[in-house]
């Protein structure tokens, strides 16, 4: 896997990867920024709920669950002093459709402990990983 990081022209960088998509990254306006996207810590939080997400939506589905939607919601806790990296990270699974919790928490428990590369490099930085799901019924 290769990135590349490139500044826009400003305090601004877009960063692209193997697949040729980029993201626009900047700081807030009170540290310098232009404010164009999301600061790279963000999007290594999004990306760590996009990864437990993926895995959640192929297990159910392999497992036969019919679902109509995943959402999970990724809270983290920064130390006070730099590097600032998460001390813990709490990701919240939302499901709607009818699925029985079980499958949810196998689910959740193969992404966060075998498949999410993301959760494990969390976890080897020394930070606890949280979970939690609900279920919404269809309507």
């Amino acid at each position: 896997m290769r990135v590349e990081v490139a500044s826009g022209g400003g305090s601004y960088f877009v960063g692209f990867g193997d697949s040729g998509h980029g993201v626009v990254m900047d700081s807030s306006k009170e540290e310098g920024g232009t404010d164009l996207g999301p600061r790279p810590i963000e999007l290594f939080l999004m990306a760590a709920a996009g990864c437990t997400a993926f895995d959640v939506a192929q297990i159910l589905s392999k497992s036969g669950a019919e679902f109509d939607e995943i959402r999970v919601i990724a809270d983290a806790e920064r130390a006070p002093d730099h590097p600032r990296i998460f001390v813990s990270v709490r990701f919240h699974y939302v499901i709607v459709g009818d699925v029985d919790p079980s499958l949810v928490e196998r689910a959740i428990s193969l992404s966060q402990r075998r498949y999410c590369s993301a959760s494990a490099m969390i976890r080897r930085s020394g930070a606890e990983i949280y979970t939690s799901f609900e279920l919404i019924g269809r309507k």
